[in-house]
């Protein structure tokens, strides 16, 4: 009887809590208790928010030489964190001296910072070494005279929680007006939009991606963030995912080197990088305003 019963549960259940002429039909009855199940147990589930787990933000700052800007610098940093601690993630802030001769390591440990030295003077030195004490899930690379606000870190926040990121920039913007410094950095926004290639001041990407591909290239003296989204972007495409260039919240970055350095020295830069780009971003004294020192 109670094999019975298990058997022909839906006419069962049926034909003893409804009238006569419904209780006949099984499909009717079976259907309405299986809609029913699912709609408490599935449909809950489907409207439920989904779970984020805790992310650990690692923003790594390479400097060299930047006593007169980096306490501004780590301030804004800090301010715009709170974006990422508004969703219960933490934040750590690590700034690798590059050799400085000056109090940038004090003023940024007064500001917070976590310090590490690297001894060889290189952008792409800097910012490894940096990641190579990073705890974190995802990094963000930030240029010690650029200021992040809470929006542009919002923005990165998104992208991350959307789980189809894997890396990322953004377009900026200089915190002073300078003709020349305005329509390069109005032409670069519009090639790194096209190309998703990310300005060395600002990079964002997952650690994890980051060591897979090898880090920032050693051998380069500049131009190390256009090898490195080239490099985000092809492992990107293989795993489904995007590489993206913000547009909503531009970096705000320091204009200095428009004004400590002169057109001719700009002009014999930029002749250099277009008739033998291998050998200028190879060398580091061919790249002397990210080198000689002057701030």
């Amino acid at each position: 009887m109670r094999d019975d019963l298990v058997r022909n549960w839906p006419f069962w259940v049926g034909a003893t809590a409804l009238p006569d002429w419904l209780a006949g039909n099984k499909i009717i009855i079976s259907l309405g208790l299986v809609f029913g199940v699912y709609s408490v147990m599935g449909f809950q589930n489907l409207s439920a928010a989904p779970i984020i787990a805790p992310v650990l933000i690692s923003i790594i700052v390479p400097a060299f030489n930047e006593e007169k800007l980096i306490a501004a610098s780590l301030r804004s940093m800090q301010l715009a964190a709170q974006s990422f601690a508004q969703r219960g993630w933490e934040t750590e802030i690590i700034v690798c001296d590059n050799n400085s001769t000056d109090a940038t390591s004090a003023l940024a440990r007064a500001g917070g910072a976590r310090v590490v030295f690297e001894p060889i003077n290189q952008i792409a030195r800097a910012r490894n070494a940096g990641a190579d004490a990073a705890r974190g899930d995802w990094f963000v690379f930030v240029d010690a005279d650029s200021h992040p606000t809470p929006e542009l870190f919002a923005d990165v926040a998104g992208q991350i929680e959307s789980g189809r990121c894997l890396a990322g920039g953004c377009i900026i913007k200089m915190d002073e007006r300078h003709f020349a410094g305005d329509s390069c950095t109005g032409l670069w926004n519009l090639v790194s939009r096209a190309t998703k290639w990310a300005a060395g001041s600002f990079i964002f990407c997952q650690a994890e991606a980051f060591r897979t591909i090898g880090g920032f290239d050693l051998k380069l003296f500049a131009s190390e963030e256009l090898d490195l989204s080239k490099r985000l972007k092809k492992l990107a495409h293989a795993r489904g995912k995007k590489m993206v260039i913000l547009t909503r919240h531009p970096l705000v970055t320091s204009a200095r080197k428009m004004r400590m350095y002169s057109r001719g020295e700009w002009a014999r830069f930029i002749k250099n990088a277009v008739l033998r780009p291998r050998q200028t971003v190879t060398s580091r004294e061919a790249c002397g305003p990210w080198y000689d020192g002057r701030r």
